[in-house]
């Protein structure tokens, strides 16, 4: 896979080389391959982190670095042009507790960037942090590819060429309620130039989201007015509904047409991927960073294009939309049945980066830090009150806390005989429609456990082994419970061959909200769940 990244990026570099010899009088920023040959106007610039003295030359010392607090921000970068920026760099602390912020830090959901052009009191980027670098729900992860890349999940790099004509001013903004953004490491590199072409475009890019979709419209990415060229979209999806979500098209309108003439195949299609999004996929201009779950309800999955060799030219307009469209379980389908064309509502968020020549006529303004944090769907009932209860047998639970993936731990059973079991009591107050689900942990030393509820069977063996340790989601039942008391009880049944022990890692039991047409149609109210067990995938 590294060897296939490479030769992608090789053959990238040189297509845009190839691309930028025949247009080199339009190169405002850096060089690609054949452009290095080439003279470029300009002096190199640099803002960064690293300290200066009284009279700013810079002082060789390892502390160079910066705290923003809570509801404030940093100024990175404020000089007069014109100029382009041609590359930035960011790292900072995880959210996580650490020794140099025993609290934790602000995670870069709820962080901005913030780019203002000329003077400009509107912002020409205004991104959730995290997002503009295709790092969405406030997770780390590594990105590959060419205007982004976000190397080990914690080193934040933008190639997005940015050219300014009298000044340019860039602000970290720390959106968060009560935690600092911590160890904030920056490198701004710039070429300041004597003069640029009257045509050259400004960047801008604009996150909006939309929690849940909203019914009867596609789901709009941008629309604006002007000339310029779409060059890249971010979107995130969290599912309200069981099964795949992506069957939407893109449709995108240029220049004020009615009907769209730029319109797809599938969300997946849009991305550049085949039958389905997988986890894990980085080229230079397509890749899906995050993917935790196939087909669950309240499944997460992130996605890049970029239309480097192929920007979406526009004149006077441009709308940018995706359908909302793909599967749904028969209970929340006025049909009663599973078929892929069904308009569904999950929450879905996006970035839109372009290049226009002038002002944007698009709404510009991101929803504050708590808007933008996806609404809590979950009953949580902790596993760690097993101890307290001592609701356990024929095994050793402990608390385990050094998982970056829970921030309040985890229960870990330690079987000490084939007996074992664990269980967990909850009460239900209202009849409603419930997904029950458990937050486990896979790791290499984990066993097979099964579930019962009530006595009943629910759900399929629970499998919790696997090569790499990380946090999962095991569901069981969609149902209508009754008013009452609950107990969850997990038996272990043995283990894969391949893992070295039959351990259990249990962050909560959850009890997860379905849709609401789901409590509409009402179509499984009276069904007995004892009797016959659904779980739809």
């Amino acid at each position: 896979m590294k060897n296939l990244t490479t030769l992608l990026f090789v053959v990238a570099l040189v297509l845009l080389g190839n691309s930028c010899q025949q247009h080199s009088d339009r190169v405002v920023g850096g060089a690609i391959l054949s452009d290095l040959i080439r003279p470029i106007d300009g002096r190199s610039m640099r803002a960064t982190s690293t300290k200066t003295d009284s009279t700013g030359k810079p002082i060789s010392h390892n502390a160079d670095n910066s705290r923003v607090m809570a509801g404030k921000s940093k100024v990175v970068l404020d000089v007069k042009g014109p100029g382009v920026i041609t590359h930035m760099w960011y790292t900072f602390l995880a959210p996580g507790k650490h020794p140099w912020a025993i609290n934790g830090s602000a995670t870069h959901q709820e962080m901005l960037i913030r780019i203002y052009y000329d003077g400009s009191e509107v912002p020409g980027v205004e991104v959730p942090f995290g997002d503009f670098f295709a790092n969405c729900f406030g997770k780390r992860s590594e990105v590959i590819s060419l205007p982004i890349i976000v190397e080990d999940a914690d080193s934040y790099n933008s190639f997005w060429p940015m050219p300014f004509r009298k000044s340019i001013r860039i602000e970290i903004v720390n959106q968060s309620k009560e935690k600092n953004i911590n160890l904030l490491y920056y490198n701004i590199d710039w070429i300041k130039k004597d003069k640029l072409p009257n045509e050259t475009p400004y960047f801008y890019a604009q996150y909006r989201q939309e929690y849940p979709c909203k019914p009867g419209d596609d789901y709009l990415i941008l629309e604006t007015e002007g000339k310029g060229h779409y060059v890249g979209t971010v979107m995130a999806v969290r599912t309200r509904s069981p099964s795949w979500f992506g069957e939407g098209d893109e449709k995108i309108y240029i220049d004020g047409e009615k009907d769209a003439s730029i319109w797809g195949t599938g969300t997946e299609d849009y991305f550049l991927s085949a039958w389905g999004l997988k986890s894990g996929v980085n080229t230079p201009y397509f890749g899906t960073v995050y993917f935790d779950q196939w087909g669950i309800v309240g499944g997460h999955t992130s996605a890049f294009r970029w239309h480097i060799p192929d920007p979406i030219v526009f004149n006077t307009k441009i709308k940018v939309t995706i359908e909302h469209y793909g599967w749904i379980s028969p209970d929340e389908n006025i049909e009663r049945r599973a078929h892929s064309w069904n308009e569904r509502e999950d929450d879905v968020s996006s970035v839109a980066y372009w290049y226009q020549t002038g002002t944007p006529t698009c709404q510009r303004q991101t929803p504050p830090a708590e808007e933008r944090i996806l609404p809590n769907l979950d009953v949580i009932v902790p596993a760690k009150d097993v101890i307290t209860n001592k609701s356990y047998k024929g095994g050793d639970p402990q608390i385990q806390e050094d998982l970056e993936f829970y921030m309040g731990g985890q229960l870990l059973f330690v079987p000490k005989s084939d007996q074992a079991s664990l269980e967990i009591s909850f009460t239900i107050s209202e009849k409603k429609p419930t997904r029950l689900l458990l937050s486990v942990t896979k790791a290499p030393d984990y066993g097979i456990w099964q579930a019962y509820l009530n006595g009943i069977k629910v759900g399929s063996p629970m499998n919790l082994y696997d090569e790499t340790v990380h946090e999962w989601e095991h569901h069981l039942l969609d149902f209508w419970p009754d008013p009452g008391n609950y107990t969850l009880q997990l038996k272990l049944i043995g283990k894969d061959q391949r893992s070295t022990g039959k351990l259990l890692g249990i962050e909560s039991v959850r009890l997860r909200e379905r849709r609401p047409r789901v409590t509409g149609f009402a179509f499984n109210k009276d069904q007995d769940w004892k009797t016959n067990p659904i779980l739809y995938e």
